[in-house]
């Protein structure tokens, strides 16, 4: 992964509805390189797909519940079990398996406190919680899908974990 991948990069989080075209100029390249270019970062797994980022308040879902949980049982049946079920549940956004004090932390979205009561509900019906602790979110202050990139590799050196590119004659 080069400069001008980085870039390429950098112009996706922002906007992925950018044409081939628009992003090969910003970037200095023509059409079918850069083509190539974000092709190889999909396939490589850096680019992970392409959404539309919703407004969760304009769809009636204003309340962010950050849910930390502590269970009695660490066993990878149990695990694999309450991770699947929790996978399915569409109110969970993110779902962590933590250090520190906490075992799991969720990342949960719903209409209102009635909604949530809800989930809560359903949520300690699925296999036994030793303790669930409910944060609610009074304010969104940050809120970005763009990941914070590597700075440029320097001449003659790669990021770590990519393979060195070599220049193709037009690229």
């Amino acid at each position: 992964m080069d400069s001008i991948d980085l870039k390429i990069l950098a112009l996706l989080q922002t906007d992925a509805t950018l044409s081939i075209a628009a992003i090969g100029e910003r970037v200095g390249l023509s059409q079918t390189p850069c083509w190539k270019r974000i092709q190889r970062l999909e396939a490589d797994g850096v680019i992970d797909r392409r959404v539309a980022v919703l407004d969760p308040v304009k769809l009636g879902l204003g309340l962010t519940v950050f849910v930390s949980i502590e269970t009695a049982d660490h066993s990878k049946d149990w695990l694999e079990r309450f991770a699947n079920t929790v996978s399915a549940m569409p109110e969970v956004l993110e779902f962590y398996r933590m250090a520190g004090d906490v075992d799991y932390m969720l990342r949960v979205v719903v209409a209102d406190m009635a909604a949530y009561d809800t989930f809560y509900k359903k949520l300690i019906a699925t296999l036994p919680l030793k303790n669930v602790t409910s944060r609610f979110a009074m304010e969104k202050v940050k809120s970005t899908t763009a990941l914070p990139l590597p700075a440029p590799p320097t001449h003659g050196r790669h990021l770590p974990g990519t393979a060195p590119t070599l220049a193709v004659v037009g690229e």
